[in-house]
């Protein structure tokens, strides 16, 4: 008799930033994602993307609902993408209290993407 067991797959979600989101498909994210690189090269195959939602705009003011949201469906980490973060664009200014919404939530976070 062969015993099956499943490992639980890992559920991640993104948040990126609203302005860059007027002029990014979010590509790098789903490629880097995809091909399991850059940030995303421990998960493995089993990994899942729940979730690809922008901060909602300068203050931030999506992240506290949708993450709520997320939570709801056993998300287990979120990654902050890169745009949010590079110096070649505008580094967040709301970031701390976006990374103060996920980690309440008791959400784990990982500090970019593709970048």
């Amino acid at each position: 008799m062969k015993i099956i067991t499943e490992k639980k797959p890992i559920r991640i979600a993104v948040v990126r930033c609203d302005i860059v989101s007027e002029v990014c498909p979010g590509t790098g994210c789903f490629m880097a994602f995809n091909k399991r690189k850059m940030y995303f090269k421990d998960y493995d195959e089993n990994t899942e993307m729940i979730a690809f939602f922008t901060c909602g705009g300068c203050s931030g003011r999506r992240v506290y609902r949708l993450i709520k949201s997320i939570k709801k469906i056993d998300v287990d980490v979120v990654h902050l993408s890169s745009c949010m973060q590079r110096r070649d664009y505008q580094i967040c200014p709301n970031i701390d209290s976006i990374r103060k919404a996920i980690t309440d939530a008791g959400i784990k976070i990982i500090e970019g993407t593709h970048h």
